[in-house]
């Protein structure tokens, strides 16, 4: 079998259809792909585009959302913040293979960055939760045993000791401090964390000058032979889909028992089939508990790839080239690419060009507590 061959019967189950010799998703069109800032595209669809327009942000709403999203008495401990994991100087995520939880719990899966959350399918590793729904997704993280640990009662309660929030929430809600206006001011900051002047970008925007030489011809291979196209192509860089591609756990969740304990928990939660004998990640299988989806995992954005790393659910690979070598040598779902060190030079040049200027994010002075006078709402 051909390597076309081969990588059209990996991604046959996920809706992949084979053109001009190329694996693309179904309904994308691939055209040859030169060196020149247009998009390689037809009426039907793109292979790359430049990245999404940036939403509407309700302002008042984003900067109260930026002080919660820092604040660490929105954990159960008031020990953790959203930003405990998801630091701007760490590419929105905490630099770490596997991630830490709530006090001293030792998570099973890497902490993703948060850069253009505003346009993703899918959230989580096994994308059990619903990209268009930003606040549930910061409700599930502040309220999840795991992470945060915080019951909203409490949450609302400790807000309003504090005069400077139970301000902002009445101009901008009109109400006091409440679970679901607080989960959706966070979400309305979630939306300002974008990719900047990433050079793959202003190049798809009509700037020849942004891409080196080098990065162009990692493009091609980006597209041609490396066939990273399959997964990784459109606006956001992702099809937005679950695969399972052969990436291994990290070597710490079978050494750490706590990891597996963590993991066992989740799995318990999620009304996992026999979790008490899994020892592996089994990705969307807790969501859909189909046997198919074992080691599906939400294929990510790419965009500021440069700056999140540790890379994959499971944080194994420490460099771009890492992953790079990993693909090469292909796993039991994907053939080996054969890529020369020079190719793979280039293409690691392409990935770094997906990466913008790094978060203007400083952290905000947080208000202080103040006693209540009693009889005061």
């Amino acid at each position: 079998m051909t390597q076309e061959g081969a990588s059209e019967r990996a991604c046959a189950s996920a809706g992949w259809l084979s053109r001009w010799g190329r694996i693309v998703p179904a309904g994308l069109a691939v055209l040859a792909l030169g060196v020149s800032a247009a998009v390689a595209q037809q009426a039907d669809g793109e292979v790359f585009a430049p990245l999404p327009e940036a939403p509407e942000v309700d302002q008042a709403k984003a900067d109260l959302g930026r002080s919660l999203f820092f604040d660490t008495r929105l954990s159960g401990d008031t020990a953790s913040a959203c930003a405990t994991c998801h630091a701007p100087d760490l590419g929105w995520g905490d630099g770490m293979a596997l991630s830490n939880g709530y006090t001293s719990v030792l998570y099973f899966r890497n902490a993703p960055g948060l850069f253009n959350v505003a346009h993703r399918n899918f959230f989580m590793w096994d994308g059990r939760l619903d990209g268009a729904d930003l606040p549930t997704v910061v409700r599930d993280m502040i309220t999840e045993s795991h992470t945060m640990q915080m019951d909203s009662r409490l949450m609302q309660e400790r807000l309003k000791q504090i005069p400077e929030y139970a301000e902002a929430f009445q101009s901008v809600f009109g109400t006091d401090p409440y679970g679901g206006r607080i989960y959706s001011a966070i979400a309305e900051y979630l939306k300002t964390i974008r990719t900047v002047d990433a050079p793959f970008d202003l190049f798809l925007r009509g700037n020849d000058g942004a891409l080196s030489a080098e990065a162009r011809r990692g493009m091609e291979v980006f597209a041609g032979k490396a066939n990273c196209t399959a997964c990784h192509s459109g606006s956001m860089l992702s099809d937005g889909g679950r695969h399972a591609t052969g990436v291994p756990d990290h070597p710490a969740l079978a050494q750490e028992a706590e990891r597996q304990i963590t993991m066992l928990r989740f799995f318990a939660t999620m009304g996992t089939p026999n979790y008490m004998n899994l020892r592996q990640d089994v990705g969307a299988y807790v969501v859909s508990k189909d046997a198919e989806d074992i080691g599906r995992f939400a294929t990510p954005s790419l965009w500021d790839v440069g700056q999140t790393a540790p890379y994959m659910h499971s944080g194994v690979f420490e460099t771009l080239a890492e992953v790079v070598d990993f693909y090469d040598a292909g796993t039991e779902s994907l053939p080996p690419l054969d890529l020369t060190d020079e190719e793979k030079g280039d293409l690691i040049a392409f990935l770094e060009s997906l990466t913008g200027a790094a978060p203007d994010a400083s952290r905000p002075e947080l208000p202080a507590y103040q006693v209540r006078t009693r009889g005061e709402n």
